[in-house]
């Protein structure tokens, strides 16, 4: 065994005996929000790279280091209710079939599991960050895709694929290699080379506030998203990451990938009709160390109510274990949180995975 493999086993063996001293470090919502308000919005359209790293020119995140990722991974974990751990999305077969079976000119959007949706418009399909493998790097999915790269072949018409940033639940290189050969891509900055190397179709890079004309009357705008990017053997933050619009005449569709709450939400409500708003609730737990790059559902409603949309989606939930919560608590948080803010419940579409909607 090499002298520093040596001293990472006895450093993680270190860490795993002195766990029980990592307590939850408490955190206040309220102050963070008032951070958030602090922010000027004219800094979303400031420049976001220098150096060879991109950032959030509105709030920059302080704290990455690898020692305070440890401190939650080892840190005391709380306890989930019966409920919570249990609860999984259904996961309804025989989706590219049942697609099959609409009309041509009938929108649609469809859940396949995580970050992943399908959705027609115009007759263009949208795919938005593919995975369909079982990992995740090292998490494993708790619930299966409702479809797998293959069968996207059978489509008939254009296949436009939204990648959001690199991390490996948005970013699965198995899975974009499986797509239809025409399929083509749309990236944030940075990203253009590598998806290239390994991606059957053409690839397009965008930086925020970019726009490219689709044909169709179909518009597909790159928008800000409050979080960071790295893979293993890569640079902190040496690509963007992004949320983006498709629209058209009829209809809009904002997938806002993965984000924490920024006042972007409240410049994009301004800018866009938005109709239907694909929103993460996902490892928001524990809030001391996922508050920056993610959401709770609380921050979640705030956004939708900033983005002015008509029908919420929520994303991200009931496939993979991410954080602190489990993947099934979400939903739960979100419902709760509907009911006792009187909100209606017909605005909110929980999917399950396989299940589609028309638009």
């Amino acid at each position: 065994m090499s002298r520093l493999l040596l001293i990472l086993v006895n450093l993680a063996a270190a860490i795993l005996l002195s766990a029980c001293i990592f307590k939850p470090q408490p955190f206040d919502d309220k102050k963070w929000l008032e951070t958030v308000e602090m922010t000027d919005a004219a800094d979303l359209y400031s420049e976001n790279f220098h150096d060879g790293i991109y950032f959030n020119p509105w709030l920059i995140r302080e704290d990455h280091s690898f020692a305070t990722f440890l401190k939650w991974r080892f840190s005391q974990k709380p306890s989930y209710s019966e409920e919570a751990i249990r609860n999984k999305p259904a996961v309804i077969p025989d989706l590219m079939e049942r697609i099959a079976k609409l009309e041509s000119d009938q929108d649609f959007i469809a859940w396949i599991g995580h970050a992943t949706f399908l959705f027609r418009i115009q007759g263009q399909y949208w795919l938005t960050d593919p995975i369909f493998s079982e990992r995740a790097l090292l998490p494993k999915r708790v619930t299966p895709p409702a479809i797998q790269a293959e069968d996207l072949a059978g489509l008939q018409g254009n296949l436009n694929v939204i990648i959001s940033h690199n991390h490996y639940d948005h970013l699965d290189k198995n899975s974009i290699r499986n797509l239809p050969a025409a399929t083509s891509f749309y990236v944030p900055m940075g990203l253009k080379n590598s998806i290239a190397s390994f991606a059957p179709g053409p690839v397009v890079e965008l930086n925020w506030w970019e726009e490219i004309a689709l044909g169709d009357d179909v518009i597909l705008t790159c928008l800000p998203a409050q979080h960071w990017s790295r893979r293993v053997f890569e640079g902190y933050n040496t690509t963007l990451w992004a949320s983006f619009m498709v629209s058209t005449p009829q209809k809009t569709v904002y997938f806002a990938a993965d984000s924490g709450y920024f006042k972007g939400y409240r410049e994009i409500g301004r800018k866009f009709t938005i109709d239907y708003a694909l929103l993460p609730i996902t490892a928001y737990e524990p809030r001391w160390f996922m508050h920056y790059p993610h959401m709770d559902t609380g921050e979640a409603l705030q956004a939708f109510s900033d983005l002015r949309a008509e029908f919420f989606i929520p994303t991200q939930w009931g496939t993979f274990h991410l954080g602190d919560n489990p993947p099934g608590l979400p939903p739960l948080d979100l419902q709760r949180d509907i009911k006792e803010m009187h909100l209606d419940p017909d605005r909110f579409l929980i999917l399950d995975i396989g299940e589609i909607r028309l638009l």
